[in-house]
C-alpha cells in the first residue's frame, strides 16, 4: 500500500485544532477531532445587498467588486448604479434612457450600445469613466436584446432585434468606431455572452417565433464563428459570464422561468448551483476572469425586482450581510429612543395607544429578550438616547398631556434606576443622539413652529453648545461619538439626503443618502454606519451602510417602519432596531449581521 508521503513526498502536518491560514487543497490531521481536514472550494450562489431600484433588462459591466448597472425598465430609466462589493450607490446617468441594452468593459471604463427607448432602437454607444457616461462610435445597425462583450476598447456586439427584423450581425469596437464582423450561424435575441473580442462565447437565446428558445453555443475567435456545445436547458433572456473557457449562464426564460446555473469549462456545460431566485431578463458582470464569481442582477420574477445575488466558486464561505427578527419588545411603541448595543440594548420612552401622551417605560435586551427596567422619571416621546445599556441618557422630547410640550429634561441610567441630570439649553422634540453618557451630542430636532440645527455637548455634568449643521432639519438619524459624530437624512422643508460629519467643534458635509427619509433608524461611527427604514412619506424597509465617504445599499428589513428606536452604538456588522411605526405601533426587533468570510474545512474520508 502507498503511504500519503509515498505518493506526495511528504508528512501529513498534525495540528491541535485546525491549520493556520490554510488554503485550497491544504490538508492536515485535527488532533483534537481526531480527523483529517482539508480545504476545498465549492460554488455557490449567495444573497447579496439590493440594488436601489427594480429594474429589467439592465446593460451591466466589470467584476463582482467593482460593476455598474445602467438603465432598464419599468419605466425606461437612465440611472446608473455602482457595486463595490458589498452594496450598490448612484452613479452618473447614461445619456439616453433605454434598456434591452448591450454592454460590455468594467466600472471605470464601461460601454453600453443600442437597446430600446420605448419608441425605437437608439444606434448610439456611451462609454464610462467611473463617474459620467460620454457619447461613443454609433452602431451600424441599430437594435435592442443584442449580446455584448469584451472591453470598452475592444468589443463585440452580435445578433439582437431591430422593429421588424431578426439580426445576425455582428460589429467591432474599436474604441471609437463600429466595423462589421462576420455572422453567427444563428439568429437570437436575450441571448447569454462572455469573453473578449478575439475569444468571445453566445449561448442561448430566442428565436423569431415565440416561445422558440436555444440551447446551442457559438464560438468567437475575432473572425469567425464555430459551433460549441450546447447548453443542457435551452433558455432567453438569461445572464451569461466569463470567458470563452471559463463561462457561466444563469436564471432566464425556459418554461417557466427557471433558477438553473450552468458552468462551461472549454469542453461541455455542466449543472451547478440554482439561482436564490428565479428569474428573467436579468443582467451580469462581464467579468473576464472566468467562471468562478459573477453578479445576477435585478430581472423579472416575473415583476422587476431589486435583487442581487453573487456566485463564487472559491475556498472562502461567504454568508452574505442580512437581517433577522429578534426577541419582541413587551409594549407595542413608537416615536421612542435607544442606546446599547446589539446584546446589550436599552429603550426607553413611547408613543404607543395614545399619541396624544408620551410614555415612561423602559425595557432591556440581552441579545434574545426583553425584560421591564424601571421606568424614566419624565414621561415622553420623540426623544433621543445616547450611551450604552448600563450607563444611557435620555434627553429631550415631548412631555405632558396634549398639547404636548418641547422638554429640556435628560435622565442619567447607571443599570439599575434613572435619575435627573441637567438640562438641555433648548427645549426639543424630535432630535438625535450619539455618544456615550459622559459624553454625548444633541443634535437638531424641532422646537415649534422652526426646526433646530443646534448641536448640544454633554459631559457628564452640563450641556454646553457645539457647532451648528448647515441644514436645520428634524427626525433625522445620527451615529458615532461626541468628537467624531454624524448626522443624516431628516426632515427640513421636506425628507433630505444630507449627511454632516462632526469634528467635535463644526460640521461638514459628507456623501449623501440613496433615499431620502425622515423618522429614520441609524447606528454605528462615523465611518461604519447604518441607517435603515424611515419615512418618504412612505415608510420604508431599505437599509444603507455609510463608509465615512458614500453611502451604498444593504439588505433590506424585514419590516417597513419608521419612527422607532435604534441600539445607537451598534456597529454595521451587529446591528439592532426595535419597535416602530407601520401604520401602527409595533413591538418587532430585527437584527443585522454583516457579511462574513470564513475558510470552507471539511472532513477527509476514506471516500
Amino acid at each position: 500500500m502507498s503511504t500519503f508521503k509515498n505518493i506526495q513526498g511528504k508528512n501529513i502536518r498534525s495540528y491541535a485544532n485546525n491549520a493556520p491560514n490554510a488554503t485550497a487543497g491544504e490538508m492536515w490531521y485535527n488532533r483534537a477531532e481526531l480527523k483529517l481536514k482539508g480545504v476545498v472550494a465549492s460554488g455557490a450562489w449567495s444573497s447579496a445587498s439590493p440594488m436601489s431600484i427594480a429594474s429589467t433588462y439592465r446593460g451591466g459591466g466589470g467584476t463582482p467588486n467593482a460593476s455598474f448597472a445602467a438603465g432598464g425598465t419599468p419605466p425606461v430609466t437612465a440611472t446608473t448604479e455602482e457595486y463595490n462589493g458589498s452594496g450598490w450607490s448612484a452613479g452618473g446617468n447614461i445619456g439616453t434612457a433605454r434598456y434591452e441594452i448591450g454592454s460590455a468593459g468594467t466600472l471605470t471604463a464601461g460601454l453600453i450600445f443600442g437597446g430600446y427607448t420605448g419608441s425605437g432602437s437608439p444606434g448610439a454607444s456611451e462609454e464610462y469613466n467611473g463617474s459620467a457616461w460620454t457619447g461613443g462610435g454609433t452602431l451600424n445597425v441599430a437594435r435592442y436584446s443584442q449580446g455584448g462583450f469584451g472591453i470598452q476598447t475592444a468589443a463585440v456586439y452580435t445578433s439582437g432585434f431591430n422593429p421588424g427584423s431578426l439580426q445576425t450581425d455582428t460589429e467591432e469596437y474599436n474604441g471609437t468606431s463600429w466595423s462589421e464582423g462576420n455572422n453567427p450561424s444563428q439568429a437570437r435575441y436575450d441571448l447569454g455572452t462572455g469573453g473578449t473580442l478575439t475569444a468571445g462565447i453566445i449561448f442561448g437565446g430566442q428565436g423569431a417565433s415565440s416561445p422558440t428558445v436555444y440551447a446551442n453555443t457559438e464560438l468567437y475567435d475575432g473572425t469567425n464563428w464555430t459551433a460549441g456545445p450546447a447548453m443542457n436547458t435551452a433558455r432567453s433572456q438569461l445572464g451569461g459570464s466569463g470567458t470563452q473557457t471559463a463561462a457561466i449562464g444563469f436564471g432566464g426564460r425556459s418554461t417557466p422561468v427557471v433558477a438553473i446555473t450552468e458552468q462551461f469549462d472549454g469542453t461541455s456545460w455542466s449543472e451547478v448551483g440554482d439561482l436564490g431566485t428565479a428569474r428573467r431578463q436579468l443582467s451580469s458582470t462581464r467579468s473576464n476572469t472566468g467562471n468562478s464569481s459573477a453578479l445576477a442582477i435585478g430581472g423579472g420574477t416575473p415583476s422587476a425586482t431589486a435583487l442581487t445575488e453573487e456566485w463564487n466558486f472559491t475556498a472562502n464561505t461567504v454568508v452574505q450581510a442580512a437581517w433577522a427578527a429578534g426577541g419582541n419588545l413587551n409594549n407595542a411603541r413608537y416615536s421612542f429612543a435607544g442606546a446599547g448595543t446589539q446584546t446589550a440594548a436599552l429603550g426607553f420612552g413611547s408613543e404607543t395607544s395614545t399619541p396624544s401622551s408620551g410614555g415612561n417605560d423602559s425595557e432591556s435586551y440581552n441579545g434574545t429578550s426583553w425584560t421591564a427596567t424601571p421606568d424614566i422619571q419624565t414621561a415622553r416621546d420623540s426623544l433621543a438616547g445616547a450611551g450604552t445599556q448600563a450607563a444611557a441618557l435620555a434627553f429631550g422630547g415631548d412631555a405632558g398631556p396634549a398639547p404636548a410640550t418641547p422638554s429640556t429634561a435628560s435622565e442619567e441610567w447607571n443599570g439599575s434606576s434613572w435619575s435627573e441630570g441637567n438640562n438641555l439649553s433648548t427645549a426639543r422634540r424630535a432630535l438625535a443622539g450619539a455618544g456615550l453618557q459622559t459624553a454625548a451630542l444633541a443634535i437638531a430636532g424641532y422646537t415649534p413652529p422652526t426646526n433646530s440645527n443646534a448641536t448640544e455637548e454633554y459631559g457628564g455634568t452640563s450641556w454646553t453648545g457645539g457647532g451648528n449643521l448647515s441644514t436645520a432639519r428634524r427626525s433625522l438619524g445620527a451615529a458615532g461619538t461626541q468628537t467624531a459624530g454624524l448626522a443624516f437624512a431628516g426632515y427640513s422643508s421636506t425628507q433630505v439626503t444630507n449627511t454632516e460629519e462632526y469634528g467635535g467643534t463644526s460640521w461638514t458635509a459628507g456623501g449623501s443618502l440613496l433615499t431620502a427619509r425622515a423618522s429614520i433608524f441609524g447606528m454605528g461611527t462615523q465611518t461604519a454606519a447604518l441607517a435603515s427604514g424611515g419615512t418618504t412619506p412612505t415608510r420604508l424597509d431599505q437599509t444603507e451602510a455609510y463608509d465615512g465617504t458614500s453611502w451604498s445599499t444593504r439588505p433590506n428589513m424585514a419590516t417597513a417602519r419608521g419612527n422607532g428606536a435604534s441600539a445607537i452604538n451598534s456597529s454595521t456588522t451587529a446591528g439592532l432596531i426595535f419597535g416602530g411605526d407601520t401604520g401602527t405601533s409595533i413591538n418587532n426587533t430585527e437584527e443585522f449581521t454583516g457579511e462574513t468570510t470564513s475558510t470552507n474545512i471539511v472532513d477527509i474520508t476514506t471516500s
